[in-house]
């Protein structure tokens, strides 16, 4: 049986997607333009993903430490409702959410890449990290995707959570 026969019984609980940015929606890079401007690059074939799994009706949201006006537009461009920003507990939002969409911890995925991200990661029902994820996380999660943060790994896990599923790009 391979690893992601072996995940099926998780991947198909699945519905909501929460996702760290930095790390996991860009490569982890922060530039800072002129006057201060922050500066990320997201992958599009993961703002692809994401549309499609919000198109097959999961919940997808961002959480994250820093606070970021470059996130917000990113999250609002591709229609994620529920993004946190600005704390480096992401429990305490994790526990509102699933009072918000009557979720359970088995229904909920996160990808994130570095150890602020253990406690949820330990936490919820499917656990996945880029592949520059760093090691302590990648020997803690369900899944380390081929790809790395901000070059397509949010994409590959959200596919392989809708092929469990049997749902479409």
């Amino acid at each position: 049986m391979s690893r992601l026969q072996s995940l099926a019984p998780k991947l198909k609980k699945i519905k909501a997607i929460f996702l760290d940015v930095d790390g996991v929606l860009t490569d982890g890079s922060i530039i800072y333009g002129r006057e201060g401007m922050e500066i990320k690059v997201f992958d599009s074939q993961d703002g692809y993903g994401i549309t499609s799994a919000l198109q097959n009706g999961f919940r997808v949201g961002i959480m994250t430490a820093r606070d970021s006006e470059v996130v917000r537009r990113r999250a609002a461009e591709l229609g994620i409702a529920d993004v946190y920003q600005g704390s480096i507990d992401k429990v305490s939002p994790l526990e509102e959410i699933k009072k918000k969409y009557a979720l359970s911890d088995a229904e909920i995925a996160y990808v994130g890449d570095d150890i602020l991200d253990l406690p949820i990661l330990r936490k919820i029902g499917f656990s996945a990290a880029p592949a520059n994820a760093v090691r302590d996380v990648k020997m803690k999660v369900d899944y380390v995707a081929k790809a790395s943060g901000g070059h397509g790994a949010v994409r590959e896990i959200i596919d392989i959570i809708l092929k469990a599923q049997k749902k479409s790009l």
